[in-house]
C-alpha cells in the first residue's frame, strides 16, 4: 500500500512539474506553435478516450467526434446563455458527454464488434443534420465559444492563444493523471478482464454489462472535454467542427498510439497536429490544386493508418516493448 502510494504521489510530481515545464515554454514561442500546442492537447484528451474505450474495454467506436460535439455545445451554451466560469462550462461538458454515453453505453453493452461501430458511426453521421434542425444551436454557422480574457497577473504579453494553450495543457494533464489512476483501480482491472474473455469474466462474478457501460461513459465524458477544448482553440462550435473525419483521425490517433498503450498518445497527437503541415508543404512543393490540397490530409492518415496496422498492429510503444521483452527473456537463457 505504501509503495502504490508512493507511486502515486511521485506520478503526481512529474505532472506538476510538467504543467509548469508546459506553461513557461509557451512563453517562449511563437502564436502558430502555441495554436499547436492547444490542438496537441485537445488530441491528446480525444485519443486517451478512445484507447480507454478500445484498448482497455475491448469496444470500438467509430463516432467519438458526435460525443466530441455534444461536449463542445454543452461548453458553448453554458458559457453564451448562462455566463458560468469556464471551468464550469467544461464540467459541465464533460457530464453531458457522460450522460449520453451512459445512454449509449447502455445499449452499446448488448452490442459487439462491427454492430457497436455500426452504431457510433451512426450517430457521427446524424449528429450534423440533428444540429442543423434547433436554432439554439446556432444551426451550419454554429455558436461562438468566447473563454475571456487571460487573467491580468499573467502580464500584458500573455495573449489569448497563450490562455487557450495553458487551459489545453493543464486539463489534458489532469485528465491523463486521473485516467491513469483509474486504469491501475479495481476498474481497469475489471475492463481488461472483460476485453480478454467475457465468459471467464462472467465466471468471476464480473457484471459485463455494467463494466463496459462504465467505460463508454467515462470514455465518453473524456471525450466531452476534448470537444470543448476543441471549440475554445477554434472559438466556436458548429456542425463542420466535428465531421465525420474527426472521429477517423482519433481512431488513426489511437492505432499510432497503440490501443493498449496510453503512454504512447502523444505519438498519436503529435502525427495528427504534423499532417496537416506536412501535406500543406507537399501541395505548396507541386503546386497542387486546392482540391488536392483539401484532400491531402485525409489521405495521408488514412495511408498512415493502413501503414501501422500492416507494420505495427499493436502500435510503436508495444512494438518496442514486446522487442525489449524478446531480448530479455533470450538474454536470460
Amino acid at each position: 500500500m505504501h509503495r502504490f502510494q508512493h507511486s502515486n504521489f511521485s506520478r503526481l510530481l512529474f505532472f506538476v512539474l510538467l504543467g509548469g515545464l508546459l506553461f513557461l515554454a509557451g512563453n517562449r514561442v511563437d502564436e502558430l506553435r502555441v495554436y499547436q500546442g492547444a490542438t496537441l492537447a485537445m488530441y491528446v484528451v480525444a485519443i486517451s478516450s478512445l484507447i480507454l474505450l478500445t484498448g482497455y474495454s475491448g469496444q470500438v467506436s467509430l463516432g467519438h467526434g458526435a460525443l466530441m460535439a455534444i461536449g463542445g455545445y454543452s461548453a458553448a451554451l453554458t458559457r453564451n446563455y448562462l455566463s458560468l466560469p469556464i471551468w464550469l462550462c467544461f464540467v459541465i461538458a464533460i457530464l453531458t458527454a457522460a450522460i449520453a454515453g451512459a445512454v449509449l453505453g447502455t445499449a452499446a453493452a448488448r452490442l459487439s464488434g462491427p454492430y457497436l461501430a455500426g452504431t457510433t458511426l451512426a450517430l457521427a453521421v446524424g449528429l450534423p443534420s440533428i444540429a442543423n434542425q434547433f436554432g439554439f444551436l446556432g444551426g451550419e454557422q454554429g455558436l461562438l465559444f468566447d473563454v475571456g480574457m487571460p487573467p491580468a497577473s499573467f502580464g500584458s504579453d500573455f495573449s489569448p492563444y497563450k490562455w487557450y494553450f495553458w487551459i489545453a495543457a493543464s486539463s489534458a494533464l489532469i485528465a491523463i493523471w486521473w485516467l491513469q489512476n483509474i486504469l491501475r483501480s479495481r476498474f481497469g482491472r475489471i475492463w481488461r478482464a472483460v476485453r480478454d474473455n467475457e465468459v471467464a469474466a462472467q465466471l468471476a462474478g464480473i457484471h459485463v454489462g455494467k463494466a463496459k457501460t462504465l467505460a463508454f461513459t467515462v470514455s465518453s465524458g473524456l471525450a466531452g472535454l476534448a470537444g470543448a477544448l476543441l471549440a475554445m482553440t477554434i472559438a466556436t462550435v458548429s456542425p463542420s467542427a466535428f465531421p465525420l473525419t474527426l472521429s477517423f483521425a482519433l481512431l488513426t490517433g489511437a492505432v499510432l498510439s497503440g490501443v493498449t498503450t496510453l503512454p504512447g498518445v502523444m505519438i498519436g497527437a503529435v502525427t495528427l497536429v504534423a499532417t496537416p503541415e506536412i501535406a500543406d508543404s507537399i501541395s505548396r512543393r507541386f503546386a497542387s490544386s486546392e482540391n488536392v490540397t483539401m484532400n491531402l490530409p485525409g489521405l495521408l492518415v488514412s495511408t498512415l493508418l493502413v501503414l501501422v496496422v500492416l507494420l505495427v498492429p499493436n502500435g510503436p510503444v508495444e512494438q518496442w516493448r514486446s522487442v525489449r521483452a524478446r531480448k530479455s527473456a533470450h538474454a536470460a537463457h
